[in-house]
């Protein structure tokens, strides 16, 4: 199936080391790299010499002492976090304790929809629970510091807590993992929702940002056709999900084995999670049927 998209791996991580990737924006890469992370993180430092910092990533001593050097001789203000996963929000802590900055995030980590009776998060243990920012950021609220400002731009889908932030006057958007040009973010029930990350390309959509800076890879170099062929992409994916059931498939993991045939088996299970929040969005439309909430492990049929 052609999917209209194309995906960007090139990224040189440069550990440790604070690249320039536009006027007054540095970016700093966590060596933290997997299958769910690509390369590895990417904090982003916004200003000159009073700057904010966004999403200062996970526990990791090498990337802290990093930062802490890029940091050296400039006041930090503000610590901004796009939500509430290990990989972007632990170390805000530290830098918070460090720097007396203040953080700004749309809310403490919650899932999209309440736990259905019996049903076990998968991924509990990749929320930072106990972030809870000092600045809870209204959708649309500027945050002004010296010589910088940024617009929270709330994003829920990966999580229901992501925020992407605008700087002003530049037409730059920090997406974090809401849109990243080396692959599709994850969207995982209950944290995530297939219907709220579609409405949320759909916000994105008539912004006209010039470049998209994510929280892993390189940039998104033409937001508008990206954002167009994301929502190609996750819209095939719902028909082929719909055609998996028609051709009678009734299980995830068999939908899973021939829509992700050529996908990395290690994502497999995360693939899963991807097929159920377009089951959950499909019921929800009255497109396929279920006995009671959709789960993993139920079953389903053309309506």
């Amino acid at each position: 199936m052609a999917e209209d998209i194309t995906f960007d791996m090139e990224f040189t991580p440069s550990y440790g080391v604070p690249v320039t990737v536009a006027e007054g924006v540095q970016r700093l890469t966590v060596n933290n790299p997997s299958p769910f992370t690509f390369h590895g993180t990417n904090s982003y430092i916004v200003g000159g010499s009073s700057v904010a910092v966004i999403d200062p990533g996970p526990e990791n001593e090498a990337h802290f002492e990093a930062l802490m050097a890029a940091l050296k001789g400039r006041e930090v203000t503000h610590i901004f976090v796009s939500h509430t996963h290990r990989d972007h929000s632990p170390l805000a802590r530290r830098l918070h304790e460090e720097t007396g900055a203040v953080t700004v995030a749309e809310g403490p980590h919650r899932a999209s929809r309440p736990l259905h009776a019996g049903e076990v998060n998968p991924f509990a243990e990749s929320a930072d629970g106990d972030f809870v920012p000092d600045i809870a950021v209204a959708d649309g609220q500027l945050i002004e510091g010296d010589g910088w400002a940024l617009t929270a731009v709330h994003t829920p889908g990966h999580t229901a807590n992501h925020s992407a932030f605008g700087l002003e006057g530049t037409g730059v958007l920090f997406s974090a993992d809401h849109v990243m040009a080396w692959a599709t973010t994850i969207v995982a029930p209950p944290d995530g929702s297939m219907a709220d990350f579609m409405a949320s390309i759909e916000k994105l959509l008539p912004r006209e940002d010039r470049i998209f800076f994510p929280g892993h890879g390189g940039p998104v170099k033409e937001p508008g056709s990206f954002l167009r062929g994301l929502r190609t992409h996750r819209r095939m994916r719902e028909r082929a999900v719909l055609e998996r059931i028609k051709a009678g498939d009734r299980l995830i993991p068999d939908m899973v084995k021939v829509i992700y045939a050529s996908t990395d088996p290690r994502l497999h299970g995360a693939a899963a999670l991807s097929v159920l929040a377009h089951l959950e969005d499909l019921v929800e439309k009255g497109r396929v049927l279920t006995e009671g909430p959709p789960s993993l492990a139920g079953v389903y049929w053309p309506a």
